[in-house]
């Protein structure tokens, strides 16, 4: 898959473009259906698949309180996960308020037929666009007929389910049903973070634990609690042989037995003892273990987190 970043002087001249546009986040089980329509589009007619997105999200732009939105996957991981799904093309639009505020037949003409010549456009029903959202799926099928190109709807059932699954991927993952979400993502939801030095509290009881540092602002953390994970190193890591995935267990949370002052991602990684200090690592979550409890001192919370550990190893076996 090629991305694009810039507009002027650096697309290439699509072949037969089939073009949607949106922001797929989290590319779940109803994009997947998007991007197979959009597949099956291209291959009648040799053509080339293109999907337009935004960076930042537009709701961070257009909203009363832009920093309501948490994403499910960041730029960089919406790029792997579409570049999985076998898309051709993917053009990253920059949107501000000047993107936001042109005209709905600036939008068609100047920018979506100038740039990319689409052979065909499949858009949403509802797919509002241009100043004051005036745009819509007619003024697109007018300006097709016009300059040359077919709008193809998407049905009103599918973007009901995407629309009810992102709802739901969100309220899952805060909600810790995390088995819910994955179903719908149909696949685990994972997050990566920077391995940061903590207070070695969990070595002291022989649970040694990555702290994490989670770059993205944006990014949607899970509740609260202990979950089974997959963690995968760095790819300068994993090309030794002595790091692949591993098999370990997360908690997320303020730590109510040791202090419950702030709240840490940390990571238990099974049969494992190398220095990743600084280390990017990616956690995918597989299962929901328990919610955070307080426990009566560290004998107690050892107990606990050995019987966790079992948990986690069984689930995952």
């Amino acid at each position: 898959m090629k991305v694009h970043h810039e507009l002027v002087g650096a697309l290439p001249e699509f072949r037969n473009a089939v073009v949607t546009i949106g922001t797929f986040d989290g590319v779940h089980k109803g994009h997947q259906q998007i991007i197979a329509q959009l597949k099956e589009e291209a291959q009648k007619i040799d053509g080339e698949t293109v999907i337009i997105t935004f960076n930042p999200h537009p709701r961070k732009i257009i909203s009363s309180v832009p920093g309501d939105i948490k994403l499910l996957t960041t730029l960089s991981e919406k790029i792997s996960l579409l570049e999985q799904a076998g898309v051709d093309h993917l053009v990253v639009i920059p949107f501000d308020h000047a993107f936001a505020n042109q005209s709905a037949e600036s939008y068609i003409k100047d920018f979506l037929y100038h740039y990319f010549k689409p052979k065909t456009v499949i858009i949403g029903y509802d797919h509002r666009f241009g100043k004051g959202r005036v745009g819509d799926y007619h003024l697109l099928e007018k300006y097709g007929a016009d300059l040359g190109f077919n709008v193809k709807e998407i049905s009103e059932e599918l973007l009901h389910e995407i629309t009810i699954s992102s709802t739901r991927i969100r309220q899952s993952i805060l909600q810790t049903a995390i088995e819910t979400a994955n179903q719908l993502l149909g696949y685990p939801y994972f997050f990566k973070g920077v391995v940061i030095e903590g207070n070695k509290l969990g070595r002291t009881i022989g649970y040694p634990t990555a702290n994490l540092h989670i770059a993205s602002e944006d990014k949607l953390i899970p509740g609260n609690g202990v979950y089974a994970v997959e963690i995968t190193f760095s790819s300068t890591l994993s090309a030794d042989s002595t790091y692949s995935k591993k098999k370990g267990m997360m908690n997320i949370g303020i730590r109510p037995t040791i202090d419950g002052k702030k709240r840490v991602i940390e990571v238990n990684i099974f049969d494992f003892d190398q220095d990743i200090y600084g280390q990017t690592i990616e956690i995918a979550i597989l299962h929901y273990l328990r919610g955070e409890v307080k426990f009566n001192g560290m004998d107690e919370l050892k107990d606990q987190l050995h019987k966790d550990k079992m948990q986690a190893i069984e689930l995952m076996s």
